[in-house]
C-alpha cells in the first residue's frame, strides 16, 4: 500500500490534530504517502474530490500541530448512505484516480456506522474519536443485548432497547477504554465546576451546570474531580423527591450547592428533559437545548420561595437557583497530554491495520492493571448488533451510585488510570507562555485554514 486518505467526520475534539499526526508519522516511516480528505465525508460527494498531502517527501506539513485542538483538513456531519449503491461506486472510482488504496476516519459510533459501505468496496478502518467517550463495549458480549421492534405507525422503521444484561461487568472486559477528547472536555468541565462553585457560595446560590454527552454520562462522571455535589447522568431515571431532599440537606449545610447534568437526563418516566424543541442536528439526533433549565424549574417549584425567605438568601427561589452550560468549550481548545499522547498512538495503529489488510477494523485503546494502556486492533463487525447497527455505548450502571448522586467505587476506579497523570508540565507551561502574550492585542488570530487552504489540490489537477 503506497498511499492512504484520511478524513475526520462528525463533531470537532481536541484531539483530531494528534490523532492525524500519529498516522503521518507512522506512514513517513512506511514510506506511505497520507492524503486528508478536506471535510470529512462532504469531500467524497464532491466530484472534484478536495484534498491535501499530508507528507511530502514523507515529511509532515508545518500546519499539522499535534498541539492544536480541532482538524486541520476539517469535518462534517455527511454520511455515507449505504443504499445509493451507484454514489458509493462513484466515491471509490473517485479515490483510486487518486491512487489512495486505503481510507481512515477518525470518528466516533456515528462515523464507524457510515464507514461500513464503503469498506465492502475499499480497504477502511477507524480511528475513534469522541468526547461523550461512547464509542466502546463495555464487554465483548453488549452488542448481543439488543432488541429491535417495528416502530408503531412508521412501515420500515425500528426502535431499539436494551435487554437485560446478564454480563458481568469487570473494568478489563471494556472494549475501548477511552477515547480521545474524552480527557480534555472532563479538564474544561471539572475547572468550570470549579469556577461556578465560588460564585453559588459567595451568593448563597444553587448552581446547575450542564455538560455535554446526549445519551452518555462519562463527561458528567468525570466532572467529580471539579467537586460538584451532585452529578446526574441520562443513565439513570430521575428521582426528582431524593434530589430535592438531597439538594435541602447540602444547603442546610453549607448554604450553597453545585449540581451538574448531563444534557440527556431523563425524568422518571425516561423522557429526556431537554428535549425542548422536535428540530435536529444534521446526523438526525433531536437538539437537547434545555436539561438545565428544565431542572432549574422544577427545582424552583417543588423546593418554593419560602424557603429560601427563611434563610433570608433571597427573595425566591428563581433568585437563589441559576444555571451555567459548559458548552462547545468542552470540544474545543488545546488536548491535554493523555489525550495527546494517545491519540498519536491510535492514528498510528490505524495506518498499521491498513498495511496489515485488516480491512473494517478499529484501533482501541485498552487497559489493564498489568499492562496499563495499550493499543491494539479490532474487528469493526464485533460492534455490530444482530441487524448490523453500531450502537453508542452508555456508560455503564455500576460506575454511578444513584443514591449518592456520585462515581461509585467503581467509577472511581474506572475514572483514576485516565486522569491520574493526565495533564503534562508543558500544558500549564504553555498557558503561561501564551494567554497573556503581548502579541495577542496587536496581532489578529491567523486561522490555520488560511495556511491548509494554499495547500489543497483537486481530482483532475496536475
Amino acid at each position: 500500500m503506497k498511499r492512504i486518505g484520511i478524513l475526520t467526520a462528525g463533531g470537532d475534539t481536541p484531539a483530531l490534530n494528534a490523532t492525524i499526526t500519529g498516522a503521518v508519522v507512522r506512514a513517513n516511516q512506511l514510506k506511505v504517502e497520507i492524503v486528508g480528505l478536506i471535510k470529512g465525508f462532504n469531500s467524497l460527494f464532491n466530484p472534484r474530490v478536495p484534498h491535501v498531502l499530508l507528507n511530502p517527501l514523507f515529511q509532515e506539513i508545518p500546519e499539522l500541530d499535534p498541539t492544536k485542538g480541532g482538524t486541520l483538513i476539517g469535518s462534517s456531519r455527511d454520511y455515507v448512505d449505504p443504499n445509493e449503491h451507484d454514489k458509493l461506486d462513484q466515491i471509490v472510482d473517485r479515490l483510486k484516480q487518486l491512487k489512495i488504496e486505503g481510507l481512515i476516519c477518525v470518528g466516533g459510533d456515528g462515523t464507524l456506522n457510515g464507514l461500513q459501505p464503503l469498506a465492502d468496496r475499499l480497504p477502511t478502518v477507524l480511528a475513534p474519536k469522541t468526547i461523550d467517550n461512547d464509542l466502546g463495549l463495555n464487554y465483548p458480549s453488549e452488542p448481543d443485548e439488543w432488541v429491535r421492534t417495528n416502530r408503531t405507525g412508521s412501515k420500515g422503521a425500528f426502535d431499539y432497547r436494551r435487554a437485560e444484561s446478564r454480563a458481568v461487568f469487570n473494568l478489563d472486559q471494556i472494549v475501548n477504554y477511552v477515547t480521545p477528547g474524552y480527557a480534555t472536555s472532563v479538564f474544561v468541565s471539572a475547572n468550570g465546576v470549579g469556577r461556578i462553585r465560588t460564585t453559588a457560595e459567595s451568593h448563597r446560590r444553587i448552581a446547575i451546570i450542564e455538560v455535554m454527552g446526549r445519551h452518555s454520562g462519562y463527561i458528567a462522571l468525570g466532572s467529580a474531580y471539579g467537586q460538584p455535589d451532585i452529578i446526574l447522568v441520562p443513565e439513570h431515571h430521575l428521582d426528582i423527591e431524593h434530589l430535592v431532599d438531597r439538594v435541602k440537606h447540602i444547603y442546610d449545610l453549607q448554604k450553597n450547592v453545585v449540581i451538574v447534568c448531563g444534557e440527556g437526563i431523563v425524568d422518571a418516566q425516561g423522557e429526556e428533559l431537554g428535549a425542548e424543541t422536535k428540530s435536529t442536528d444534521p446526523s438526525g439526533n433531536i437538539v437537547l437545548s434545555g436539561a438545565a433549565d428544565a431542572l432549574r424549574m422544577k427545582l424552583i417549584q417543588m423546593i418554593g420561595d419560602k424557603y429560601f425567605q427563611n434563610y433570608r438568601r433571597g427573595e425566591s427561589a428563581r433568585e437563589a437557583i441559576f444555571t451555567r452550560k459548559v458548552g462547545h468549550t468542552q470540544r474545543g481548545g488545546r488536548p491535554i497530554l493523555f489525550d495527546r499522547f494517545y491519540a498519536s498512538q491510535l492514528g498510528a495503529k490505524a495506518v498499521e491495520l491498513l498495511i496489515e489488510g485488516r480491512n473494517n477494523a478499529v484501533s482501541v485503546l485498552q487497559y489493564n492493571k498489568s499492562k496499563g494502556f495499550h493499543v491494539e486492533g479490532y474487528d469493526a463487525n464485533r460492534f455490530r448488533d444482530r441487524w448490523g447497527l453500531i450502537h453508542a455505548r452508555h456508560m455503564h450502571p455500576e460506575l454511578y451510585d444513584p443514591k449518592l448522586m456520585k462515581p461509585s467505587r467503581l467509577g472511581i476506579e474506572y475514572l483514576m488510570p485516565i486522569f491520574t497523570d493526565a495533564i503534562g508540565g508543558d500544558d500549564m507551561e504553555h498557558t503561561r507562555q501564551t494567554m497573556f502574550a503581548p502579541g495577542n492585542l496587536s496581532e489578529p488570530y491567523h486561522s490555520i485554514n488560511t495556511d491548509v487552504n494554499k495547500r489543497i489540490r483537486y481530482l483532475g489537477e496536475t
